[in-house]
């Protein structure tokens, strides 16, 4: 019996990870289908990539998307950083008001923060465009990075700190030496995060990017109302190679830290 249930959970996984990954499977494909249009089959070729190359609206887009998720990235990790290290050292009340700020912008939804940061914006008379799009995003980035930052201090072990500080260490060399050594798993996981979810940002990047400040996504979204070219597909394949490479980079970065620490 306990066999069987081995097997139907197994396979229950596997099915799991069938409906997750078999899109980007078809995707891919489709990416070298030959047909301009549905998804028959009609042959092998590169010419959408050819045709992705040349194609200046998509691949403008599409370097405006990631110049905003590295500057929105890098703002969130620094206000993230300190945001962290404010929750796990104040004690009390300021800390569960402090906690509960940091989260607000993980558990409202996407629609209110981008509406709500519009009439901000406006209020503020400050201009729609890349400006206003790169502090959306890390209005929420930092959420996330102050999260992780929390966590990882949580689990480390004070003893570190108080045996630098006792040996003579500043707390300028102490956060050099000893804390942001230890933080910086968190700290590439939270701006991985942060660039992942800048990059492909919808809903907040439409109410906040004004006029010439087309993002990847809103120019897919608006191409959709004349049918998406098969260079969407090749454009897409290539971003899913590029998220495998920097996820494979970020686990093996964590892995040879914790092999050192071990050591």
């Amino acid at each position: 019996m306990s066999t069987i249930r081995r097997w139907a959970s197994g396979f229950g996984v596997f099915l799991i990870y069938v409906f997750l990954f078999l899109p980007m499977v078809v995707l891919v494909a489709l990416s070298f289908n030959n047909a301009s249009r549905g998804t028959q089959w009609q042959g092998f070729t590169f010419s959408w990539y050819e045709k992705l190359s040349e194609n200046q609206a998509i691949l403008e887009a599409l370097s405006r998307s990631l110049e905003i998720a590295v500057e929105a990235t890098l703002l969130s990790a620094f206000l993230g950083l300190c945001v962290g290290i404010s929750m796990s050292r104040t004690h009390g009340f300021r800390k569960t008001i402090l906690q509960k700020l940091a989260t607000l912008p993980i558990v409202l939804p996407e629609i209110v923060q981008g509406l709500s940061l519009l009439c901000f914006f406006v209020w503020l008379t400050i201009p729609l465009g890349e400006f206003s799009v790169v502090i959306a995003h890390t209005a929420f980035g930092t959420a996330y990075v102050a999260t992780l930052v929390k966590a990882r201090l949580t689990a480390m072990d004070p003893l570190l700190e108080e045996a630098a500080a006792d040996l003579g260490a500043t707390q300028s060399k102490i956060l050099v030496k000893i804390t942001l050594p230890q933080l910086w798993p968190a700290m590439v996981s939270g701006m991985l995060m942060v660039f992942t979810l800048s990059f492909d940002d919808f809903i907040v990047a439409f109410f906040t990017a004004g006029v010439g400040a087309t993002t990847l996504p809103l120019k897919i979204y608006s191409m959709l109302k004349f049918g998406v070219s098969p260079e969407v597909n090749a454009l897409s394949a290539l971003i899913l190679c590029a998220s495998f490479l920097l996820v494979t980079m970020a686990f093996w970065n964590q892995n040879k830290r914790e092999r050192k620490f071990e050591i």
